[in-house]
């Protein structure tokens, strides 16, 4: 292989074994008067000269290399490197020899002129010729490749970044000192980007900290999703999984609502022939201290595996059985608390203290909650904040305001400064207990000079140093007087609110000094003002309040919107009612089950066809939702609305309560399917009723119900054009307590079909045999349908011809 130089470059020395050459005989002299051109100078072919033989030619043309580095050609660079490596038999002293110097000037001269594609290609060729480019260059060439990382960064073009970064690593560059790992993975994060977060994060040797961290990133922005992908990733790394990992991401489904996805990476865990640790255990009940059930079969399975519970898993039982409201439970389980700590196996501390003290305040066991109290104080933990707030919270629940008062005046003497929701729990009691005017004078009191106790000398010396005020001294008897200030919060002037009853004017001037303070009433204030107006029958103050809401900006939600929604139906104007429960959901607000409830009990009685459709749609919306309504009292309003077609509906109320009973919820999801599908058809079309799994009560609405549809058309002008078929079937149901054959199904329609309505039918596919009505002498037995004893009729269907259909219409007609 030969090299091409300039004159400027070195020479090599001259080998010992070698003549210098002289000029060609017939060279042309050159002319005095002209200049002299340079001319480029080869260099000699590294087998002639003999690199491996010669260790003074490897230093003069390591010198040449780092020359052509420090010049900026990194690919004559290279071309030398290979071609010195192959001559010298793969000598590991050239790379020595290089001049990191000019390696990181030329590699910091490409970087400014010829970008980072061009450098990724040099440090790859680099390893390919074995000489550790990235480990020589030096801080200058090192910030300006982290600093054109930088700039791609700065431009968002995150893929290139990430792949930028991943090269860089592979060819040995310290990628860590180009930017803080975590910041690009929040870029990641904000772009819910999990699959890019997870392939930057596998760059670098603290790997699983990153992704633990990128988790708990998504998990904060609740994004379950991502955060879950993020997980599985973890899991599939080498090492196995960390009980870091799993704890964060059980934290991360109960901090998004999902405490089923927690339960289920749990069971992975045990699937996996892992055993969790306390921590673990712990996340878990925490995400499930909503179910007791649950809670108690993780605590058994914790004993099963041989791990032991400490301090925090059995206040998280306490919680639970909290928010179950199972106080006898919570009261053992503080009872063997109480044993482990006399054993030394446990240490109570404020929180246990503080949970119990919740537990008994919401049970209104204002005794228990005492002795709770007297057990801190003999153990030596000092009672907080919260402590004191359950404490006062047991008397105001019970309707004990004077002993809620003097718990907390003994809560100041103890060295706690209460804050404003301590005195909201009083005011609380009192608008609960009915007791207005006090709640009033209470806030106007505190409002004005605070809350003042006299000190003892000693009591004085104790409180010295806190944040109380001393206000006063009396000399005669060395006592102090303490002054607490009471600051009002927005929760302060909502709790007022409730306390002027149905008086709106007097909650518009609370909210007015509420103003005047310097506080903003909030969506409760808006809300509390709407619910009095409505509960005054002022419906158009309820949605004037809503409106102005709009006005200044508050973001609506549910509650606001259903509070409007009950002023409206509260003043009997549905028809208000239903629109603002469309632009409810026109806002993407998701009903809530008081939201169905008050639209579902919004009427007595339905006086059109319309109304009964409005009705179903919303019923069959909130069972899709997944909430559960009174069935028995929307059947009843569907039965007194089809019987509207007789001549008398009170006659068959007993016949009715056979079957009204809610005895089995199931049975009413396939009656309603049968309503809502009879009237949604349109007068024009196949009039074909099945009834086929209904008991012969819910048949006959049925029927009912599409006759009752038909007269409401043909008033307003729609003819019918077809036969009513109806499909009664062969089957059995059991839906009921006692077995509905098909042949009862049948008799039942018929007769009210016949006896009631006084309409012809045809029983069995095709055939034409009528059956007559005698309206003069109604009756329920089989005995009036005019059948010949010879004749064995066929079951399954009944047919109301067009014909008599329209008859009895005209007579329907002419009678209303």
């Amino acid at each position: 292989m030969a090299l091409a130089m300039t004159s400027s470059s070195p020479q090599p020395p001259p080998p010992s074994h070698r003549r210098r050459r002289r000029p060609h005989p017939a060279a042309p002299t050159p002319n005095a008067n002209s200049k002299p051109k340079p001319r480029a100078k080869a260099l000699p072919l590294l087998s002639d000269v003999g690199v491996g033989r010669d260790p003074s030619a490897i230093k003069y043309y390591a010198r040449v290399a780092s020359n052509l580095a420090g010049a900026g050609r990194l690919r004559d660079f290279l071309l030398a490197a290979e071609g010195l490596r192959a001559a010298a038999g793969d000598d590991p002293s050239f790379a020595a020899r290089i001049s990191a110097r000019l390696l990181s000037r030329g590699v910091a001269a490409a970087v400014r002129d010829r970008g980072l594609p061009h450098v990724l290609e040099f440090l790859r060729d680099a390893q390919r010729v074995r000489v550790p480019a990235a480990e020589m260059l030096d801080a200058d060439a090192s910030d300006a490749v982290a600093a054109a990382c930088r700039m791609v960064l700065e431009e968002r073009r995150m893929a290139e970044f990430v792949e930028v970064v991943e090269a860089l690593a592979r060819y040995g560059f310290y990628v860590q000192g180009i930017v803080n790992p975590m910041d690009v993975l929040k870029i990641f994060v904000k772009k819910h980007d999990p699959d890019m977060a997870i392939r930057y994060a596998r760059i670098f040797p603290n790997s699983q900290l990153l992704l633990c961290n990128t988790m708990e990133a998504f998990g904060k922005r609740k994004e379950l999703k991502s955060a879950l992908t993020v997980f599985g990733a973890l899991k599939g790394q080498l090492g196995g999984i960390n009980m870091f990992a799993c704890r964060s991401v059980i934290d991360i489904c109960g901090h998004c609502g999902s405490s089923v996805q927690a339960r289920i990476i749990f069971e992975g865990l045990l699937a996996d022939k892992i055993t969790p640790n306390t921590y673990v255990f712990n996340s878990l009940m925490n995400v499930n201290a909503h179910s007791l059930s649950y809670n108690l079969s993780v605590y058994k399975h914790m004993q099963n595996l041989g791990v032991a519970p400490d301090l925090t898993s059995y206040n998280i039982l306490l919680k639970t059985c909290c928010n179950a409201r199972e106080f006898n439970l919570a009261q053992e389980i503080y009872e063997e608390m109480k044993k482990k700590e006399c054993d030394g196996l446990l240490k109570l501390d404020v929180f246990t203290y503080s949970t119990m003290m919740k537990v008994f305040a919401d049970a209104k066991m204002w005794k228990m909650a005492s002795n709770i109290k007297e057990d801190m104080q003999a153990g030596g933990v000092r009672l907080n904040l919260v402590t004191w707030s359950s404490l006062i919270n047991a008397y105001a629940n019970s309707g004990l305001v004077d002993r809620a008062i003097e718990i907390l005046e003994e809560m100041i003497r103890d060295g706690c400064q209460p804050t404003a929701p301590c005195f909201n729990i009083i005011l609380t009691a009192c608008v609960k207990s009915c007791q207005y005017d006090r709640a009033f004078r209470l806030f106007y009191s505190w409002k004005k000079s605070g809350i003042k106790i006299s000190l003892s000398p000693e009591q004085k010396i104790c409180l010295d140093g806190g944040a109380f005020t001393f206000c006063k001294e009396y000399p005669s008897n060395g006592s102090t007087t303490l002054m607490v200030p009471f600051r009002p919060t927005v929760t302060t002037y909502n709790i007022l609110m409730k306390a002027c009853g149905t008086n709106a004017e007097r909650a518009k001037s609370v909210m007015n000094e509420m103003r005047r303070n310097g506080l903003c009433p909030d969506l409760i204030s808006w809300s509390i003002l709407m619910d009095i107006h409505g509960t005054s029958q002022n419906r158009d103050g309820a949605v004037q309040a809503l409106r102005r809401m709009q006005r200044i900006g508050i973001r609506l939600n549910v509650s606001a919107y259903t509070v409007a929604i009950k002023a409206c139906v509260a003043n009997k104007d549905l028809k208000l009612a239903l629109h603002l429960f469309d632009e409810m959901k026109t806002h993407q607000l998701k009903p809530n089950l008081v939201t169905y409830k008050t639209l579902l009990t919004a009427r007595s009685n339905y006086g059109s066809l319309q109304e009964v459709q409005q009705c179903l749609a919303i019923y069959q919306e909130m069972r899709k939702a997944g909430y559960e309504a009174n069935d028995y009292y929307l059947k009843e309003l569907i039965v007194e609305w089809c019987e509207g077609v007789l001549s008398s509906g009170s006659d068959n109320r007993d016949f009715y309560n056979l079957d009204l009973q809610p005895k089995r919820k199931e049975s009413f999801n396939l009656f309603l399917e049968k309503v809502v599908t009879v009237l949604q058809k349109d007068v024009d079309q196949n009039q074909i009723v099945d009834v086929r799994g209904l008991s012969k009560v819910e048949a006959r609405i049925v029927v009912l119900s599409v006759l009752r549809k038909i007269k409401e058309q043909y008033l307003l002008g729609t003819a019918v054009q077809d036969d009513v078929v109806i499909i009664t079937g062969h089957e059995k149901t059991s839906r009921t307590e006692v077995e509905t054959s098909a042949v009862d199904v049948e008799h039942a329609i018929v007769t009210v079909l016949t006896d009631d309505l006084g309409l012809e039918v045809l029983i069995g596919p095709g055939s034409h045999l009528p059956v007559l009505a005698n309206p003069k002498a109604p009756t329920k037995s089989r005995s009036n349908l005019q059948v010949p004893t010879n004749f064995t009729r066929p079951q399954g269907v009944i047919k109301i011809p067009v014909n008599s259909l329209n008859h009895w219409l005209k007579k329907k007609a002419a009678r209303d």
